[in-house]
């Protein structure tokens, strides 16, 4: 928030904060009606039907870059696209975007390659696998059919790997950034596509990007698909 905050300047209208620091409204009540386009949400995944509820009155369009949201809360999102433009992504890296599509081409050139995603995160990240992973693996199942399936826990399993699987595992330590690696395991040789965050700024400057992106769109799911499309 902070990051935005100082990338648009005056171009913020209001802000909502748990905290109520820096002047900011602790609810969307407290906050009132703004002269705003989009509402940027990078809070945490419980507060998307306030996010969205506020939006819709408004009717204000919504930019979503928070993690971790359940099925149920996933469904908020999409019924509220129906009402209002929404910008829905797992990440608003550009790198990453273009790794879901280098990853999509990749699995459609080694269909029979075994496919592991490894990702790596800060210590208080909560949600796991990151949001970027699944989209990553949605990127691969896009190519390679839907009867492909997630892999999260082979150590519960202790079996063989299906050659339908991609295999998802997270990483927790330290402060880092953001790192995803695909790994391509084919037969006696490997690829690996890898992405590596250096800063939050990359995160906040493609969450302004989107926001751009939103304005005078008609009601519907947008993505970073969409954006660099």
């Amino acid at each position: 928030g902070k990051l935005i905050s100082g990338l648009l300047g005056a171009e913020i209208v209001g802000r909502v904060s748990l905290d109520g620091e820096n002047g900011a409204a602790r609810t969307f009540a407290e906050l009132g009606e703004q002269d705003a386009d989009v509402v940027i949400d990078f809070s945490h995944h419980s507060a998307i039907a306030d996010v969205l509820d506020y939006c819709k009155s408004t009717g204000t369009a919504a930019v979503i870059g928070t993690t971790g949201h359940t099925e149920e809360e996933k469904a908020l999102i999409f019924a509220a696209a129906k009402e209002i433009p929404v910008f829905y992504s797992g990440n608003m890296s550009l790198g990453i975007a273009v790794l879901c599509r280098l990853a999509k081409d990749a699995a459609r050139y080694f269909p029979d390659a075994d496919i592991e995603i490894v990702e790596a995160h800060h210590n208080r990240k909560v949600d796991a696998p990151s949001g970027t992973a699944l989209m990553l693996a949605d990127s691969i199942k896009e190519a390679l059919g839907e009867d492909m399936r997630y892999e999260y826990d082979r150590h519960a399993k202790r079996e063989k790997r299906g050659k339908n699987e991609i295999g998802i595992h997270s990483v927790r330590g330290g402060t880092i950034t953001g790192e995803h690696e695909i790994i391509f395991a084919g037969h006696d040789e490997i690829i690996k596509i890898s992405h590596s965050a250096r800063s939050k700024e990359l995160f906040a400057t493609g969450a302004i990007n989107a926001a751009r992106f939103l304005f005078g769109k008609p009601a519907g799911l947008y993505g970073m698909k969409e954006l660099i499309g």
